[in-house]
This record gives structure tokens, C-alpha cells and sequence, in this order.
């Protein structure tokens, strides 16, 4: 009994690790859906599109933190509502480009996305460079050391690590 119910726990991350680390390179192709149809990013719905609020008229401010966190995660970046932020290895700093641009990786890794980097305000234990690239469907994802930003889809609540686990895959540590 306890091997079935360790196989049914296993399924979804197997899945996840599948559809996360093939070796196969991607290539930029012409998204199949219109961009409004995209998974949803960091931003809340009211959030995207202009980047102000509907009530104001001034720009939101995403504040980019350093969480302590215990075990074997310890000091790592967050984004909006406390969610960690990861880098894919993947990726290669300061290129410009995001290796996770489409299908079941985009699905399961969201880019932290924002239209300018007056949104984002990085907190005092935030030391690196931030900074923004441009995604294939036009969106701009916010860098950290050159790295692009993601959130995992199977972290529910701040402080969740789940992500820490999946292969090619680590928190951001600032």
C-alpha cells in the first residue's frame, strides 16, 4: 500500500519534470493563441495590460523581496503576495532571451512579467542588477542578474519551494 500511494505522489511531479527538462532546444515560433489567452503571469488580471490601477491612474509597485526561508532553502526572491521566484538553468544571463517561452514549461513556470520597471521595487536585500527582457509575445519579463524571473504553478502560498525540486530548475537566490 505504501508504494501505490508513493506512485500516485510521484505522478504529478513526473509530469512536471517530463514537460521541464527535455534536452531538446526550443525554437521562437508564432504563438498559437492570441496573447490574452496566455497563462497568467505574476500580475493580477486588473494589473495587466497598462500597469495602472484602474482607480488612480498611477502605476502599480511589484515589490521584489528577499525571504528567509529554513531546511535547505534559505534566502531566496519573491514576487507578488510572497511567491519564490526561480531561475531556469537553462537560460544564460544577460542574453536577452528566456528558454521557457512556450507550451507545458510556460504552463508550470509563469514569467514574473510587468510593462516597466518602474513596477518593480526591489527591497534592500535585493542587491543584484533588475531589469527587463522582452518575451517572444512582446510581454516584459523582469531579470535579476541577467536572469530571467518565474514562478513555479505548484507553489500554492508564500514560502512554498516546491520548484526547488524540479531538475534545471532552482530558487533565485539574491
Amino acid at each position: 500500500m505504501g508504494r501505490s500511494r508513493l506512485a500516485a505522489a510521484a505522478l504529478p511531479l513526473i509530469l512536471i519534470l517530463a514537460a521541464c527538462s527535455s534536452g531538446a532546444t526550443q525554437t521562437p515560433a508564432a504563438p498559437s493563441q492570441p496573447a490574452a489567452s496566455q497563462p497568467a503571469a505574476s500580475l493580477p488580471p486588473a494589473s495587466t495590460g497598462t500597469g495602472a490601477s484602474p482607480s488612480s491612474g498611477t502605476a502599480e509597485v511589484y515589490e521584489l523581496k528577499v525571504a528567509a526561508g529554513s531546511g535547505a532553502v534559505t534566502n531566496y526572491l519573491t514576487g507578488e503576495d510572497g511567491k519564490t521566484l526561480y531561475f531556469f538553468k537553462k537560460d544564460t544571463a544577460d542574453s536577452g532571451k528566456s528558454a521557457c517561452g512556450a507550451g507545458a514549461c510556460l504552463d508550470n513556470w509563469p514569467p514574473l512579467t510587468v510593462e516597466s520597471l518602474d513596477e518593480v521595487k526591489p527591497d534592500s536585500g535585493v542587491t543584484g542588477k533588475v531589469a527587463l527582457i522582452t518575451r517572444d509575445d512582446g510581454t516584459k519579463q523582469v531579470t535579476y542578474k541577467g536572469l530571467p524571473l518565474y514562478y513555479f504553478a505548484g507553489d500554492k502560498a508564500p514560502g512554498d519551494t516546491n520548484g526547488a525540486a524540479i531538475p534545471n530548475w532552482s530558487v533565485a537566490n539574491p
